[in-house]
């Protein structure tokens, strides 16, 4: 069996669902318009540059729907998928995991942006195993804005993948390739701990190194 590890934004989507979800809000009038989307893309810069302070995006981006209730919640991410992210999902993404589930490997996305925005989008990619950020919730269920446990961001991939394979009395040696699709030099730790490492719609940094060191380059988007 091979183990199939997939990043999500910029790598089967084109758009970056945090990014995009954040905008969303906007476009509800939930928060500051101008200052909202400021700040939005400043921590976006600050995630390509690969110096992302994620908790304090966390706070960030989770401050607009926290308080409001799971109703709505739900409802307003049943609106964004429909509206934003359906159109993200395109037929040579989707073929890519199928092939790799009817192969019989084990799939996973592997993602940093949070579990609330990414379950939604791994369900309709078919894919049960969703590596992402989870966020604390308090004793009645609530988002507090903190992340809980290790984020799964850059090296914090690895450190959840590891965890998750263990629950499941798995390790990275029983499958005979390892093989991990992302966009980003933010993922350079997981990819490199790849037996495959897939530069998918890279970013041109990514694609430098890739080149670099002969690394297979994938162009879903094209």
């Amino acid at each position: 069996m091979k183990l199939a590890l997939f990043d999500l934004d910029g790598t089967l989507i084109e758009k970056d669902s945090d990014h995009a979800f954040c905008e969303f809000l906007i476009a509800l009038g939930w928060v500051n318009a101008d200052e909202f989307h400021r700040r939005n893309n400043q921590f976006f810069k600050q995630y390509q540059a690969g110096c992302l302070d994620i908790d304090a995006y966390i706070d960030f981006a989770t401050a607009p729907w926290r308080w409001r209730p799971a109703a709505e919640q739900q409802a307003t991410m049943q609106r964004f998928m429909a509206e934003v992210m359906q159109p993200q999902l395109l037929p040579a993404a989707h073929a890519l995991v199928r092939a790799h589930q009817d192969a019989g490997d084990r799939v996973a996305i592997v993602t940093a942006t949070n579990e609330f925005i990414t379950r939604p989008i791994a369900d309709a990619f078919g894919v049960p195993e969703l590596i992402a950020v989870k966020l604390q919730r308090d004793a009645l269920g609530a988002v507090t804005g903190r992340i809980d446990g290790i984020p799964s961001f850059r090296e914090g991939k690895i450190a959840r993948v590891d965890h998750w394979l263990a629950a499941q009395g798995a390790c990275w040696a029983d499958f005979e390739q390892t093989i991990f699709y992302s966009d980003s030099t933010n993922d350079l730790p997981l990819l490199e701990r790849a037996s495959e490492p897939v530069a998918t719609n890279p970013s041109p940094a990514l694609e430098a190194i890739a080149r670099e060191r002969g690394w297979r380059i994938l162009r879903l988007f094209e």
